[in-house]
């Protein structure tokens, strides 16, 4: 037995749509069976400008290893500060 699904309101905002959805049931109005997954391979993340102060001799260090590996020492470090934050989870 399908079950027939209500007609979508129409939103005089993105406000009054986000209010909408956080008091509805998106299964009353949306049939999921029929979604597709949806890929968006050019999005970068947010990032945040921080200031961190690492000793003298681990920046050039780094920057030394950055300058090796042909990439930009920031890259570099966000790289490792990821792959240490990715391994204490598993730990």
């Amino acid at each position: 037995m399908k079950r027939s699904l209500k007609k979508l309101p129409k939103f005089k905002s993105e406000a009054d749509e986000r209010r909408f959805w956080q008091r509805h049931d998106s299964t009353r109005y949306v049939d999921w069976s029929k979604a597709e997954s949806v890929h968006f391979p050019d999005l970068k993340p947010t990032s945040h400008a921080i200031s961190l102060r690492v000793p003298s001799y681990l920046l050039i260090r780094i920057k030394e290893r950055a300058n090796e590996l042909h990439i930009p020492y920031q890259s570099l470090m966000k790289e490792y500060l990821a792959e240490g934050v990715f391994r204490r989870k598993r730990s």
